[in-house]
């Protein structure tokens, strides 16, 4: 569970730090990296028979 709850954390991160990048090749850099751990947590919240996370406000 913990893995979970990490890799939602830093996809969070991710996603904040990419709001104010003006740079908008290391913001989509950013925003895959992002969707990258998404993915992880999912699969792990599915490994758990746990709901899906939400997806990123962000997401595009």
């Amino acid at each position: 569970m913990k893995l979970l709850v990490e890799y939602l954390e830093r996809a969070v991160q991710l996603e904040r730090l990419a709001e104010t990048e003006r740079d908008a090749g290391f913001k989509d850099q950013l925003l895959a990296q992002a969707l990258a751990y998404r993915k992880l947590a999912a699969k792990r919240a599915e490994d758990y028979g746990l709901p899906a996370p939400s997806p990123s406000e962000l997401a595009r």
